[in-house]
């Protein structure tokens, strides 16, 4: 058993740059474990960064100064942000409160629906079960919506970490972008020199990750403003909250679609009814999800990301589990990342695990 797990180590680690790199990752994970919190405002940084340095890049391809670029991407950052913060945000939440103070009167109208199958299947439910089944339904949505209600930022700590969060992160942001080059250069002076594994995987990720966040933030942008202009136009009641949320299922492929389907036709359904604007409603969402698989992801997502739907779907779980929404988003990035170490690996085969010769008669 020794000689086996000695070999196996001979291996994967026999390089001491392969060596380097699992101690760099295991030292990340631990920092991000014990000073995770902590250091959040810093990571948000370094992503929001890592996502505008495409405009800044592009600026200056423009002949527009190093500084000048980095000031009109910053600007325009704060700009959308203060836009979320104050239109967007207000109003999806005065929709998801309005929402669940109606919930309970949804779950009357299904009742009433499904009052009619005792009658139709008396041997298979009675009118008792559906009755108990729906009071403690809407037992437990009225407490959910009360929870929405009073739920507020009234707390010292809360209200603390989100002046921290609004002040801290736009001046890293700025500091990133305008400095990131030469921090980039003072770390890597820190690295070994002969890092090529290093390098080729940088390389490698750092196109297929820009390509992937930047396309995926658009692709939300794009999404979510198209679908409430949509049922906006449609008259459709919560059209902002029902906006972000088909924004927001872009994250994960094929499952968000097919899961936001239902809230979508529900809500339709509890307005309209089986009617034509029920219908119109369906079909806009169904354009809405054919336009965005077939014309938007193509044009947005220049460097394709070769991973199998399993392999998507094991990442969604893992990485969501750990750390949430962010893990969420990044799952896929991870999951490439995590792929691209794995091929460049090195891989050192002993004299009798090699391929053996055969040799021409």
């Amino acid at each position: 058993m020794k000689a086996i797990f000695n070999k196996w180590i001979d291996r994967y680690f026999s390089d001491e740059e392969a060596l380097f790199l699992f101690i760099l990752i295991v030292a990340t994970l631990v920092l991000m474990a014990t000073l995770g919190k902590p250091l959040a405002p810093v990571f948000a940084g370094i992503v929001i960064a890592f996502l505008m340095q495409g405009g800044v890049d592009w600026l200056k391809a423009k002949k527009v100064p190093h500084l000048g670029a980095v000031l009109i991407t910053f600007l325009g950052f704060v700009s959308f942000v203060l836009a979320l913060l104050l239109i967007v945000v207000p109003l999806a939440w005065k929709q998801l409160s309005t929402l669940f103070t109606e919930l309970p009167r949804m779950v009357q109208q299904v009742q009433s629906l499904l009052l009619v199958l005792p009658q139709q299947y008396p041997d298979w439910i009675t009118e008792t079960q559906i009755r108990s089944i729906m009071s403690l339904a809407t037992q437990e949505l009225t407490s959910a919506g009360q929870w929405v209600l009073t739920y507020s930022f009234n707390s010292l700590a809360s209200v603390m970490t989100l002046l921290v969060y609004l002040v801290l992160v736009p001046i890293l942001v700025f500091f990133f972008l305008k400095d990131g080059r030469s921090l980039i250069g003072w770390w890597t002076s820190f690295l070994p020199k002969k890092r090529n594994m290093l390098t080729n995987i940088w390389h490698e990720m750092d196109d297929q990750i820009a390509n992937y966040i930047r396309g995926k933030v658009i692709e939300i942008l794009i999404v979510g403003t198209v679908t409430y202009a949509t049922f906006a136009l449609l008259d459709v009641n919560y059209a902002a909250l029902l906006g972000i949320i088909v924004g927001l299922s872009v994250l994960i492929p094929y499952i968000g679609a097919a899961v936001v389907t239902l809230p979508v036709a529900l809500i339709g359904f509890f307005q309209w009814g089986l009617s034509d604007d029920f219908m119109y409603l369906l079909i806009a969402y169904a354009i809405i999800q054919a336009l965005d698989g077939n014309v938007l992801v193509p044009l947005l997502f220049s460097e394709a990301v070769n991973l199998h739907p399993i392999s998507i779907i094991v990442a969604v779980l893992i990485f969501g589990t750990l750390w949430g929404f962010w893990g969420v988003f990044f799952a896929i990035p991870l999951a490439t990342f995590v792929k691209a170490i794995m091929n460049a690996w090195p891989r050192h085969l002993s004299a009798d695990e090699e391929s053996p010769v055969i040799k021409a008669p």
